[in-house]
């Protein structure tokens, strides 16, 4: 007799990645879950699932949410997970580091705050108190 354990399917890397895309370029904008879900037709606990990765969102879904969201499809795939035959390197990497940052309650509210600032100087010294912030040890 076979055991029926439950069992816990981990989400596809492809699908956590488009997921979090979702997300993304649903914060930076500024819209809420239930606006999306909205748009859809669905519930925002379906979007949260889209965007943990745990509920693959199939093609005609992700070309909705794509024109709702105002991004082409492939901006979803952007700086994913690659197969080593295609790999891209440091490339990938900036790309995560960059998604990451974005999905910061920090990043996204310093990323609002800095595209705003017109005066090109500015915004360069920013940059230039940012880094030599990173480069003092913290206390």
């Amino acid at each position: 007799m076979m055991s029926h354990k439950p069992q816990t399917k981990t989400p596809n890397a492809i699908d956590v990645h488009v997921g979090s895309r979702i997300r993304l370029q649903r914060t930076l904008k500024g819209m809420s879950q239930t606006t999306l879900a909205e748009g859809l037709g669905v519930t925002f606990q379906q979007v949260q699932k889209y965007e943990k990765g745990t509920n693959r969102v199939g093609s005609s879904r992700l070309q909705a949410i794509a024109s709702i969201l105002g991004v082409p499809v492939a901006w979803f795939f952007e700086e994913g997970p690659v197969s080593s035959s295609t790999s891209q390197g440091s490339e990938a990497g900036a790309g995560r580091e960059i998604t990451q940052f974005l999905n910061s309650v920090e990043g996204l509210s310093l990323n609002r705050a800095f595209v705003k600032i017109q005066d090109d100087k500015i915004r360069r010294k920013i940059v230039d108190v940012v880094k030599a912030l990173a480069r003092e040890p913290s206390e």
